[in-house]
């Protein structure tokens, strides 16, 4: 009887030993952000149990569990303790299915789009250093930045915003709901802290009819909120050649009905050329919170102080023999610029029921900048208003499902600008800059409404419709005050109101094949500058650029999503081309001279190569070919039609590697090949094609139960290239000077550092 008894507690002790009681939070790999739904299964009973919002899980187990979620390899583990165990699932490749796009307007998935849209995921952003924009946009087909310095920038889109003299142009900019793209059209977004984003989404053309429908497209920068049930902090910090370091911390707060992120940076350079220091501050919060089952506020506040030297661009033998100057000028006189930039805005959403959404968003910026430069002093500053509302809805109607949006943008920005002389030539060689006279004082008031709506029609399984509306008026009102002498720039200017239609179709070959197609109607108006004439008075007869944009295209996946991608074909036709006509060394004014011809293709290729539950191996290409032409060009006696668009490379192609290892290390490797640019209308000036080899490797795991960290260590510019980054276009030379066209890459640069999360 005893021995029986023995045996009976042997039996029951090992049932209850073997049921483990075990909890756990589970991350992706990648960019150690929570995964919900989780489906986790106990292989001895077949009992199912999910992660929550905040990635964690709980669950009685026989000692192994398998890990499963469609996108990420399935992982077994076993276990012997009762513990709390932090799980890392690896990411395979996502399919067309998966990406949803237009979050902010009509979410669909990716597949169903009928124009090109690129998003550039947490993972593609965090594939570098973190320091600059232009590595992750030059990855992106149709796209290319080019980058003087951190603070000197311009990006186009198939071509568009290529021939801006300084900076972004004809291109719409957004962070989260908050438009960037102040009244003048032109963006910063190189300023933003890149860690503070969540993904980017790149809308080609005027295809979106939600955000503006610039000629270039739209740029939408989403920001990174903290996942509710979630707390945690982090420290980053890394180095980099030339002086660089940064350190970044970030600190989330998440409850069941709110949550708090916030991420606060320092950006330091001391930079490659004379003259180009750099320093930069930024501060981004984002908070949510649940007011209600049908009521949620959001909250998106962002601060950047910077300054930074301003070295200019070379001459070609300067460029050549001595890259690492400074113009001169611009090095005598310590150029440099001083940047105060914040944003704030608050948006609300109302369900009204599960198909019927209303959001509203009211936002404001501030932006003040010192800016000495040889041939005067900028003092500027700029106050931004604006309101954004939208009606989201999905309707039945003539038996079709129609997905649609309605809503309206107001902008209102009040600018004043300063100018004075800049006495450096008359102080020691040492002293730089030294503001003298005002020269001018100009009070702007520059605002604008948006109306739009946009629709998809769901015709049948295989075939949708995509239908939108853009109304556009842009008004300018500038106040003088100090009128030298007869020269009074005071004045009203208001273009006429611009109806921009597009129209799209997306049709599904098979479940491996999309097609679609598409035509859009979009514009860009002149800056305020451009509006007026040598003399001051307003140019009645300047007009905004206006196109149209064709495109046909597909998007594809084989092999089991092993190969997955798009194709895209297109066409722009721009009329009302504005030119700046310099009249003296630093003096422009524009006219509407010309028409422009965009042809290009575009490709998107991934292939996974091995996929194993230890190992992860992904292999890339994409890149665009260009033949973008001036159609009809006359400027004076000069006939530049059929020339090569200036600013932009023949082509851009990427060509890449990605290594994932279960145990924690991962590796990227990114080969770019770039074409020969024109600097000039006249294409007696080109820069030199150039090949660029970059690559990353890294370590990730866990101590503990709340620790994690990550070390990694890059390389750019691997095979030491040497090759004009950006480009002054239509430079000219004065007092025997020659032109100054070329900013100079860097040439090979190392970086590395270490991120620490703690969860608590």
């Amino acid at each position: 009887m005893k021995k029986k008894l023995a045996l009976l507690f042997f039996i029951c002790n090992g049932i209850i030993q073997a049921q483990l009681k075990v909890t756990g939070l589970i991350l992706n790999k990648n960019n150690e952000t929570p995964i919900s739904d989780v489906r986790i299964v106990d292989i001895a009973s077949g009992k199912e149990t999910y992660t929550d919002s905040s990635g964690r899980f709980s669950c009685t187990t026989s000692g192994i569990l398998e890990v499963s979620l469609t996108g990420y390899q399935t992982q077994r583990i076993e276990y012997t303790t009762n513990q709390d165990h932090i799980i890392y699932l690896i990411p395979t490749s996502i399919t067309l299915d998966e990406i949803v796009i237009n979050k902010l307007s009509i979410p669909l998935p990716q597949k169903y789009s009928v124009a090109t849209v690129s998003l550039v995921s947490k993972e593609n952003i965090q594939r570098g250093n973190l320091q600059a924009l232009h590595p992750v946009l030059n990855k992106v087909p149709g796209v290319f930045m080019q980058n003087g310095t951190l603070n000197t920038n311009r990006i186009s889109i198939r071509g568009i915003g290529a021939r801006n003299l300084f900076g972004t142009a004809s291109i719409r900019t957004y962070f989260g709901d908050i438009p960037l793209t102040d009244g003048n059209g032109e963006s910063a977004i190189e300023d933003m802290e890149l860690e503070a984003l969540s993904s980017i989404e790149i809308h080609k053309g005027p295809s979106s009819s939600s955000y503006g429908v610039g000629l270039g497209g739209a740029i939408l920068l989403q920001p990174e909120y903290i996942q509710h049930q979630s707390t945690k902090s982090s420290v980053s910090t890394s180095f980099a050649s030339y002086g660089s370091r940064k350190i970044l911390t970030k600190v989330g707060l998440g409850r069941e009905n709110y949550n708090l992120h916030i991420i606060s940076s320092n950006t330091h350079i001391d930079g490659y050329r004379y003259n180009n220091q750099y320093n930069r501050n930024t501060i981004t919060a984002t908070s949510a919170i649940r007011l209600g089952d049908k009521d949620d506020l959001s909250m998106l506040v962002g601060y950047i102080n910077l300054k930074a030297g301003i070295p200019s661009s070379l001459s070609k033998e300067n460029y050549t023999n001595n890259p690492r100057q400074a113009a001169f000028t611009w090095g005598r006189a310590k150029a440099f610029e001083d940047v105060d930039y914040g944003i704030l805005g608050l948006t609300w959403k109302h369900s009204y029921h599960n198909t019927l959404s209303h959001h509203t968003s009211i936002f404001g910026s501030y932006r003040k900048n010192y800016e000495p430069r040889p041939f005067n002093v900028l003092n500027e500053k700029s106050n931004t208003f604006g309101l954004r509302s939208r009606i989201l809805g999905t309707t039945v109607l003539l038996q079709k499902m129609w997905n649609w949006t309605i809503g309206g943008e107001l902008f209102y920005d009040i600018y004043n600008g300063k100018t004075f002389e800049n006495l450096y030539q008359d102080f020691p060689i040492e002293t730089g800059s030294v503001k003298g006279n005002k020269l001018s004082d100009l009070d702007e008031k520059r605002n604008y409404y948006n109306l739009f709506i946009e629709t998809n029609i769901k015709l049948n399984n295989r075939l949708r419709f995509n239908l939108g509306l853009h109304l556009n008026q842009t008004f300018f009102d500038i106040k003088d005050r100090l009128q030298l002498g007869d020269e009074n720039n005071s004045g009203k200017f208001d273009f006429d109101p611009i109806i921009s239609p597009k129209i799209g179709l997306n049709y599904l070959l098979n479940s491996n094949i999309t097609l679609f197609t598409n035509a859009a109607h979009g514009f860009s108006t002149p800056t305020t500058t451009e509006t007026l004439l040598p003399d001051g008075e307003f140019n009645a007869n300047i007009k905004p650029e206006i196109g149209w944009n064709y495109e046909l295209g597909t998007r594809y996946n084989f092999l089991d999503q092993k190969v997955f991608g798009s194709l895209s074909l297109y066409r722009m036709d721009i009329s009302d081309l504005l030119i700046s006509r310099r009249t003296v060394e630093d003096s422009f004014f524009a006219i509407n001279a010309g028409k422009t011809t965009h042809n290009g293709i575009e490709w998107e290729i991934n292939y996974m190569i091995l996929k194993k539950d230890s190992i992860q191996l992904n292999f890339f290409t994409n890149g665009s070919l260009h033949y973008f032409k001036f159609k009809d060009f006359k400027d004076l006696d000069d006939d530049f039609s059929g020339n090569d668009l200036t600013g932009v490379p023949t082509e851009v192609i990427n060509l890449g590697i990605d290594l994932i290892n279960k145990k924690g290390v991962y590796a990227h490797l990114n080969f770019q090949m770039v074409g020969k640019i024109p600097a000039n209308d006249a294409n007696t000036v080109y820069s030199e094609r150039y090949d660029l080899l970059q690559g990353k490797i890294g370590y990730q795991n866990v101590l503990g139960k709340h620790i994690s960290y990550n070390f990694f260590f890059g390389v750019n510019n691997i095979l030491n290239t040497r090759y004009a980054s950006q480009l002054q276009i239509n430079a000219k030379g004065f007092g025997g000077n020659a032109p100054r066209y070329f900013y100079p890459g860097l040439p090979v640069n190392v970086y590395g550092g270490i991120n620490i999360n703690y969860r608590f």
